[in-house]
């Protein structure tokens, strides 16, 4: 029996893939044992025992970026970090660890060379974190999500996508989103998302644009974030949702998306089919707008500036676009045939080499 520990979190970009990953184990080792490593403020805190698996916590620990109190107290902490995590390996018999990035990656990649332990890496964004690049440096067996990641030895795994994802039928989603969402299963559906804290400058767009976007026969599913003030124009066709917890029936149900370039939205929207708008998060480093830049050079999406997204924008793009049948449907088949579909089978084989098993 193998034992697993995957490490990860602080973001649904961090703990999907990770769970996606999870469940893979699971459904083709059935006895091995997987738990996960985490911390007690990120999403993992909640979605991982939701999902069945034991979460082990480290504490949140950023890497300092200037000195300061933070940067003096930090050896110590990352020491304390180390240990506990080198603890949780011989406790459960660790036999490999999987990294995804966030806080509790680099800990795990640390612990699990001091012990001589098999480490696999899997980067999401285009321009890899911190963790990730220190994990990378210990390991020959990495996988990214796209091309062209700066990460020695890497290879191109795509992303490993839930099972919703995968096992999605379009048609029979659309029928079921259409009686979840209040939506009309005969009109075509621009899905508009800005993630689960929303993108206010999306947000303010569409919200103001919304008129003009069901005036083109379309409907729009706009799902805002749960912080948005946004307040719903109350217009026939506009469905307006704080929170979506069915996010592939959302996908299913579109037709175009507008959305951040997150890795998971970009890969998710990709193996679904559905072409794009994307307005990347302008604060960071960039990772966002280089995740988008296969599916642009593809012809499956459009990249607009955050500051460029503005109501006069959708009335000379956006309504052009839908208006446009031919043109959506090239984009669409560009997005169905980029997409990769088997992440998280691409990076159970990246584990498997790391065992030193035969992979076909």
């Amino acid at each position: 029996m193998t034992a697993y520990l995957l490490a990860g979190g602080g973001t649904a970009g961090h703990v999907n893939p990770l769970l996606a990953v999870a469940d893979r184990i699971r459904d083709t080792q059935p006895d091995a044992r997987v738990l996960v490593l985490g911390t007690a403020e990120g999403l993992e805190s909640r979605l991982v025992p939701q999902r069945g698996y034991e979460l082990l916590v480290v504490p949140r620990l950023p890497f300092p970026r200037r000195p300061g109190a933070d940067a003096a107290r930090f050896p110590g902490r990352w020491r304390a970090s180390i240990a506990r995590t080198r603890g949780y390996l011989d406790e459960h018999g660790i036999d490999a660890v999987v990294g995804f990035g966030g806080y509790a990656s680099a800990p795990a990649y640390a612990a699990a060379r001091r012990a001589r332990l098999p480490i696999v890496v899997h980067e999401q964004n285009a321009r890899p974190g911190i963790a990730n690049r220190l994990g990378a440096a210990s390991t020959r067996h990495v996988g990214v999500t796209f091309p062209g990641t700066p990460l020695r030895g890497a290879v191109v795994t795509g992303m490993p996508l839930r099972r919703e994802i995968v096992a999605l039928d379009p048609a029979v989603a659309r029928t079921e989103a259409a009686e979840l969402f209040g939506l009309d299963p005969a009109r075509r559906t621009l899905l508009v998302t800005g993630g689960s804290s929303g993108a206010r400058s999306i947000n303010a767009t569409v919200g103001a644009a919304a008129a003009e976007l069901v005036a083109t026969g379309w409907q729009v599913l706009h799902i805002t974030g749960e912080r948005s003030e946004l307040a719903d124009p109350g217009i026939d066709g506009y469905r307006m949702l704080r929170y979506c917890d069915r996010m592939e029936l959302a996908l299913g149900a579109a037709d175009l998306a507008v959305s951040r370039s997150g890795a998971t939205t970009v890969c998710e929207l990709g193996a679904v089919g559905v072409p794009a708008v994307y307005v990347p998060y302008p604060v960071g480093n960039g990772e966002q707008r280089l995740n988008a830049r296969g599916a642009v050079a593809s012809g499956a999406a459009l990249l607009v500036d955050d500051a460029a997204f503005t109501p006069e924008l959708v009335t000379s793009t956006l309504v052009p676009l839908l208006g446009d049948p031919d043109r959506l449907a090239a984009m669409t088949a560009a997005a169905r045939g980029g997409a990769i579909r088997d992440g998280a089978d691409r990076v159970l084989a990246l584990v498997d080499r790391a065992l030193g098993r035969r992979v076909a």
